[in-house]
C-alpha cells in the first residue's frame, strides 16, 4: 500500500492537515488543483448530486489511499528529488 501512496504523494495528492473537515481530501484534491477548499467541497456536493452514490464510494477510497500531508518526504534521490516514505 505504500507504493500507491507514495505514488498519489508524487502526482501531488495529499490530505490536507489544516483545512479538513471529514478527512481532508476534498482539501487536498482543491488544493493539488489550485482550488480554494471550500469550492472543492462544493464542487464535490455538486457532483454527488449530479451522479448520485459514486462519491460515496469514492471519498473512503481516496481517504485511505490519499497520504496525509508530511507523511512522504522529498528527499534527494539518483533521480532527482521524490517522495519516500520517514524512516520510522
Amino acid at each position: 500500500m505504500n507504493s500507491v501512496r507514495a505514488s498519489f504523494a508524487r502526482a501531488g495528492f495529499v490530505r490536507s492537515r489544516e483545512s479538513k473537515v471529514l478527512g481532508g481530501v476534498c482539501a487536498g484534491i482543491g488544493r493539488h488543483f489550485g482550488i480554494e477548499p471550500g469550492m472543492s467541497r462544493v464542487l464535490f456536493i455538486v457532483a454527488l448530486l449530479a451522479i448520485p452514490g459514486s462519491q460515496i464510494l469514492v471519498y473512503p477510497v481516496l481517504w485511505f489511499c490519499m497520504p496525509l500531508e508530511g507523511e512522504y518526504a522529498p528527499v534527494e534521490t539518483s533521480a532527482g528529488l521524490g517522495p519516500v516514505a520517514p524512516n520510522a
